[in-house]
């Protein structure tokens, strides 16, 4: 049984849904005109865990998280978890952690569609010039997260 909750945080509605056991997706709910109250465990946690998160005293996630996607797709998001708060790595590099060093493109895509939002830090992924490319809820976004984890003292 899938629930989901929609909570507001500095960047908008941020909307997530949970299986019984853990976070399927999460999301940045453009298309939601109000917060849902979490009604699980495990959305409350995802709540408090990601209000810490921008208050900038949380540096990394403690939730059960179940993204779907195609293997290729769960490699990459497993190595954008290794990618450490306040740091940034490159397409290429991600290609490289996954084995596959030519597979910048596709890891691009994988990223793209990441379901779980922030938890699975792909707004820490950048151009291999050190721009900012590609973040499926606008540059803003990512920029503003960026930011975020580059504050002094935040986590």
């Amino acid at each position: 049984m899938s629930t989901h909750c929609t909570i507001p945080s500095p960047l908008g509605l941020i909307s997530i849904s949970t299986s019984t056991d853990a976070i399927t997706e999460l999301r940045f709910g453009d298309d939601v005109d109000q917060a849902v109250a979490p009604v699980t465990l495990l959305q409350q946690s995802a709540c408090r865990q990601l209000t810490e998160y921008f208050e900038g005293r949380r540096r990394v996630f403690e939730l059960p998280l179940a993204p779907r996607g195609t293997p290729f797709q769960q490699g990459v998001w497993q190595a954008l978890q290794t990618i450490p708060h306040g740091e940034r790595r490159s397409y290429k590099d991600i290609a490289g952690l996954i084995g596959n060093p030519k597979a910048m493109r596709a890891v691009g895509l994988a990223n793209g569609r990441n379901p779980i939002s922030i938890i699975i830090p792909c707004h820490r992924v950048i151009g291999a010039s050190g721009k900012l490319v590609g973040y499926a809820s606008g540059l803003e976004r990512k920029s503003w997260l960026l930011q975020l984890e580059a504050a002094p003292g935040n986590g």
